[in-house]
């Protein structure tokens, strides 16, 4: 297969999941106790959140950081793939290397991104 019938192919099986889980969401509403479950769900995700936001308020400063480093490692991460596909484009062997001794390689993915 080439390219585009790889594409294609993929295309349609996720047209098929999409039409299943349509289904799926039909079928779901049609039985009354799941209402009521995605309901009291509701009001348990309400309770977790302010559980959370009362341990974010007391952490102060401490969770501001948090968030700050996981900014910093996206960025840094970004930059690391940018760093990889350069060294890979010259030619050279791709690796890091934790604090322990183990070996990293990398794992390259190619998504498609409709143009426009």
């Amino acid at each position: 297969m080439d390219l585009q019938e790889v594409f294609q192919k993929i295309q349609e099986m996720k047209k098929e999941q999409k039409e299943i889980k349509k289904e799926y969401r039909d079928t779901l509403t049609q039985i009354t106790e799941y209402e009521k479950a995605v309901e009291e769900l509701e009001r348990v995700k309400e309770k977790k959140l302010l559980f959370e936001q009362k341990a974010k308020d007391t952490l102060g400063k401490r969770y501001e950081r948090y968030d700050e480093l996981s900014d910093e490692i996206k960025a840094h991460q970004e930059m690391l793939t940018d760093v990889a596909m350069t060294t890979l484009m010259d030619g050279k062997t791709v690796e890091a290397i934790d604090e322990f001794g183990n070996k990293y390689e990398p794992i390259f993915a190619v998504r498609f991104k409709k143009q426009g």
